[in-house]
């Protein structure tokens, strides 16, 4: 079975969301069913690292566990625009190493 649709999710600084929101709606990763675009839930979650040797992060300092506020985006889209929506989110992200789940979706349209 291959899938068309895929549900992406990525945690976001607050103030990076409306960036990112437009520019993956610019290249169509919003849009659904050809008559809704800016299709996109966001959802305020406590996140945790800690940075380690060699890395440069946004927030936190090496060594030491960081914990702030983020926002978790998520979309589906289409198989198509699937890698231009990831290489979009790595464009748009500040973190050094952005967190992108891919989820495959079985779509009951499809069936």
């Amino acid at each position: 079975m291959g899938f068309s649709v895929f549900k992406i999710e990525t945690f976001i600084p607050e103030e990076y969301v409306k960036e990112l929101r437009e520019s993956l709606n610019h290249i169509g990763a919003l849009t659904i069913g050809g008559n809704y675009d800016n299709c996109m839930a966001v959802s305020k979650v406590a996140g945790s690292w800690r940075p380690l040797n060699g890395s440069e992060p946004f927030n936190g300092e090496v060594g030491k566990i960081c914990e702030a506020e983020e926002y978790k985006v998520e979309f589906c889209c289409n198989k198509e625009i699937l890698k231009k929506a990831v290489d979009t989110i790595k464009r748009v992200h500040p973190y050094e190493v952005p967190v992108i789940n891919i989820i495959p979706i079985l779509n009951p349209f499809e069936f």
